[in-house]
């Protein structure tokens, strides 16, 4: 069976890897690279070396730094031969210039598995790369990034003392995770501000959360933080709520949720479209042919006059992407709010065996009116803004707006 993640091709700094679009299936076990003679072209699993490719030069700087190579610390330490390889791979991976084509050594795949599980210790936030700059997709609800003031678009620049410059998300995440209780300062840049932003968080360990309910004046609205293995279950419930109070206008707030599970938002879309109804493509680009996730056909509100405002905002991400997109493509909902990250593209995760592991990207999202969702995000239908100003007074334009909308439903 295969698990894909739609997120935001990014990582959570708890760490958890909403991400990525990422299938994390059962894949073929690569073992090994080429042995140190340049005659073998065979590789440790099978594979066969590229036509026309000359490790020579390869090899030739490994037994030059052998044998030459004279340390000038006292407290650095010589590479291991594996970690000689591990950093070749990671040069290799590099050279594609794709930020979400990542080399894992073994603790950086424990530390991305172990985001995977839901609860760890770390500052609440979920990273991407925009322009080639590490930025902040969204900070949790009720994380410690949230509570600092972080916000959705902020560019990391320093972690501590330490450039993020041309740095990966799981390096940013390395640096940034650490024990409950220790703190960890964070250089911003964030746009309007002339000087950078200087922030202390201290991490705690962190739950994500995934949905909550209200009802209001006649609306109900379902917030939704992430599309997790338990999100459909809590969305059915949701929904259940929803029907038993009697209301017909409903707002789906995706409002900072960075994405999940590419299933969780295939089954919830489903509640809402006909079977069959596209919902989000995988474009192989000509690798191979194309797949079309379609619903599932749940189709509840066939019989029911309901009216739908879907929020979104900056950290609005990949899976919820693809949700907002589908609904408000297949004329389900109207989006409000402005225009979503634009994360859209599909990783894959490889076993490399000895605990390492390669994520690579193998395709791009497009929604079911064929548009990448990487080519600048989902443009709303009814653009409102929320400031900062807005936020620190309690102000929320955006779902103010979604109600004005609705009324005229």
């Amino acid at each position: 069976m295969q698990r894909k993640w739609a997120a935001a091709g990014v990582l959570l700094l708890v760490v958890v890897a909403f991400g990525f679009g990422l299938s994390m299936g059962v894949s073929e076990r690569i073992t090994g690279l080429a042995t140190a003679q340049t005659s073998v072209q065979v590789f440790g699993g099978g594979e066969v070396a590229p036509a026309g490719v000359d490790f020579s030069q390869l090899w030739r700087v490994w037994h030059i730094l052998e044998q030459d190579f004279v340390q000038t610390s006292a407290s650095s330490t010589l590479p291991t031969d594996q970690e000689k390889i591990y950093g070749a791979i990671q040069g290799l991976t590099a050279s594609y210039g794709d930020a979400y084509t990542v080399f894992l050594p073994p603790q950086d795949a424990q530390i991305f598995n172990e985001g995977i599980s839901g609860s760890f210790s770390g500052v609440g936030m979920e990273l991407g790369i925009r322009d080639n700059i590490i930025t902040v997709v969204s900070p949790l609800k009720g994380s410690p990034a949230e509570r600092a003031g972080i916000k959705s678009g902020d560019q990391v620049m320093l972690v501590d003392t330490t450039s993020t410059a041309n740095m990966a998300v799981e390096q940013a995440v390395k640096l940034i995770r650490g024990p409950k209780g220790t703190t960890v300062k964070l250089t911003l840049k964030r746009a309007g501000l002339a000087e950078p932003l200087v922030v202390s968080i201290v991490r705690e360990t962190i739950n994500v959360p995934i949905i909550k309910t209200s009802s209001e004046g006649g609306v109900f609205t379902i917030e939704l933080y992430s599309f997790s293995q338990t999100s459909p279950g809590l969305f059915r419930n949701a929904l259940r709520e929803f029907f038993e109070s009697g209301n017909s206008k409903l707002i789906l707030d995706l409002r900072g949720n960075p994405g999940g599970y590419l299933e969780a938002a295939v089954d919830m879309a489903s509640y809402f479209l006909a079977v069959g109804e596209p919902i989000v493509t995988e474009d192989y680009k000509g690798n191979g042919p194309n797949n079309v996730h379609r619903s599932i056909g749940y189709n509840v509100f066939v019989n029911k006059k309901v009216a739908v405002a879907i929020l979104v905002d900056q950290g609005s991400a990949s899976a919820s992407e693809i949700l907002a997109g589908a609904l408000q493509q297949h004329g389900v909902g109207k989006l409000i709010g402005v225009r979503t990250f634009g994360k859209g593209s599909v990783q894959q995760l490889l076993d490399l065996g000895g605990g390492a592991e390669l994520k690579v990207t193998i395709a791009r999202w497009l929604t079911p009116n064929g548009s990448s969702i990487s080519d600048g995000g989902l443009t709303p239908d009814l653009v409102v803004e929320r400031s900062t100003a807005d936020v620190a007074a309690g102000r929320d334009p955006q779902r103010a707006a979604a109600t004005a909308w609705l009324a005229t439903q």
